[in-house]
């Protein structure tokens, strides 16, 4: 070794020493320790393999003056080393001595290597190997100085892996924060808002940097009294008793846009070993849709018993005046009767089948049965029926000669002519002409059945093919459970077409739908 090769050892100690303060990125640390090593053992190339984890545990990870070529015959080579549940008494020796044999072959002898384990905390972590183009005995100093490079090298690899892996750690939780479909506040232990995740911020109607550095109080208001304690009277009342302690309180919080969200919180306290308060985090979720179900529910409730009671109580009242043992009925009002009482339970029927075909969609879709359709001779028929039921109002149907023949569900399509004309009728009780049309267009066809009733509003226009829903007007003056045009759509679209509605105010309801032509 060169005279003042102990000087220059310690001024590389102090080097690596300083690495470890001022070098957490794991790549440039391990090529200025490959650099620092080469120049104290006074070599001309390096490398610096780890030892990592699974079923090829060793890997070149930095290499100084190395032939390209020569580092692909390394894989093969670290292949070969038996991994052991001790790696410095079993591992190290096989590797070094795998190494040297591959450089005085590749070298034909020219050059010898020499290896400096790195270990920290009793764990192997790597090797840093050096080729040299001589061999030298070190002295016991010598030895002792080296075996220092290698200690102080190995803990500033070790503190780089370990920020490493922290780095990572903290990505991937951040991705997973980030991807969660709830809203999510990461608190300080004095209710400031350190993370906030783009769920929350979409919810609450702000950007996340425009909530972050806020106070809980400042985003968490609540419109009116929520159910279930807030975090502020939970922990005036001792919360969080223990590590697992949680609290859900449901409510509606105000917004920036003034429109109130009904959402439940969970607020879940991470706590130290120590048991001091280090974070809280909190969970939101949006509870709309099950608010909107709720409301469904209790709409479904109240529009079906009463749709149910009408044709229940007129069965039950012909039924019992046709049985008094105390008048004698002549034919034609026992007939009037039976007549109601049959309308009544086709009413009851329908009402029924659109039941179940609402539930079914819920379920996955209706099921078509498709073949070729003549749409004319479809309206035609329905309109014959139907003109038996209304004195008042003149069906006609028309359609061009040349309309073409349709792929789709007849029944189905039948069920949404009807729906669409026994409406006509419906909400045209002056009566006039019920008109069903059909388009040709190069793509589609068009059918479209208008009355000469009052119409549709524009603020009803778009909710008519919502389930159960009926305009104020629609509710006081004629019956019907609001399942109609929302299973029409359904039907349409599974068709591969759609609906909608021409809102013409006093001019009638004009209601129209597409289908797609055939090639």
């Amino acid at each position: 070794m060169l005279p003042d090769l102990r000087v220059r050892q310690r001024d590389y100690l102090l080097e690596i020493a300083r690495s470890m303060t001022e070098e957490l990125n794991l790549d440039r640390l391990l090529v200025r320790i490959l650099r620092l090593s080469a120049e104290i053992l006074a070599g001309q190339a390096g490398i610096v393999l780890l030892r990592g984890e699974g079923d090829k545990a060793w890997k070149l990870v930095a290499s100084h003056g190395i032939n390209p070529a020569f580092l692909r015959y390394l894989d093969p080579l670290l292949a070969q080393v038996p991994l052991h549940d001790d790696p410095a008494r079993f591992e190290l020796p096989e590797l070094n001595r795998l190494l040297q044999d591959l450089t005085r072959t590749a070298s034909l002898g020219l050059f010898t290597g020499v290896g400096l384990p790195l270990i920290a905390h009793q764990r192997v972590i790597g090797v840093i190997f050096i080729f040299r183009t001589y061999a030298a005995r070190f002295s016991r100093n010598d030895l002792t100085l080296l075996q220092s490079f290698a200690d102080q090298a190995a803990i500033a690899v070790d503190n780089a892996q370990i920020y490493h892996q922290s780095q990572r750690e903290r990505q991937r939780m951040s991705a997973i924060l980030d991807s969660v479909a709830d809203g999510t506040l990461i608190l300080t232990a004095n209710h400031v808002i350190e993370r906030c995740n783009p769920a929350f911020a979409s919810l609450w109607g702000k950007p996340s940097a425009d909530i972050q550095n806020m106070r809980h109080d400042e985003v968490i208001r609540w419109a009116k009294r929520p159910q279930g304690m807030t975090l502020s009277e939970a922990e005036a009342g001792g919360w969080p008793l223990t590590p697992n302690a949680t609290l859900y309180v449901e409510g509606d919080i105000s917004r920036p846009n003034g429109i109130p969200l009904p959402v439940g919180i969970t607020y879940s306290p991470v706590i130290s070993p120590e048991g001091v308060l280090l974070n809280i985090i909190v969970t939101l979720r949006d509870l709309s849709r099950f608010r909107e179900a709720e409301e469904l529910k209790s709409t479904f409730i109240s529009v079906i018993s009463h749709e149910l009671r009408t044709p229940v109580a007129l069965i039950k009242g012909y039924v019992g005046t046709l049985r008094r043992e105390d008048a004698a009925w002549d034919r034609e009002i026992i007939q009037d009767s039976l007549e109601v009482i049959e309308e009544e339970a086709d009413r009851l029927a329908q009402m029924i089948d659109n039941l179940l075909d609402a539930t079914r969609l819920q379920a996955g879709g209706l099921k078509l049965s498709q073949t070729d359709i003549f749409l004319p001779q479809l309206a035609e028929r329905l309109a014959a029926r139907f003109r038996t039921q209304s004195d008042k109002h003149t069906i006609a149907v028309d359609f061009s000669e040349d309309f073409p023949v349709v792929l789709g569900d007849e029944n189905r399509l039948g069920q949404v002519l009807s729906n669409l004309i026994s409406n006509a009728i419906k909400y045209s009780p002056l009566g006039g002409v019920i008109r069903v049309s059909g388009q040709i267009h190069p793509a589609q066809v068009v059918v479209c059945v208008a009355d000469q009733g009052l119409g549709i509003a524009p603020g009803d226009a778009p909710h008519v093919f919502d389930r159960f829903y009926r305009s104020d007007q629609a509710s006081r003056t004629t019956k019907g459970a609001g399942l109609g045009l929302y299973l029409s759509r359904a039907v349409i679209e599974a068709h591969g077409g759609r609906i909608w509605v021409d809102p013409k105010p006093g001019e009638g309801a004009r209601i129209c739908f597409s289908l797609p032509r055939e090639d």
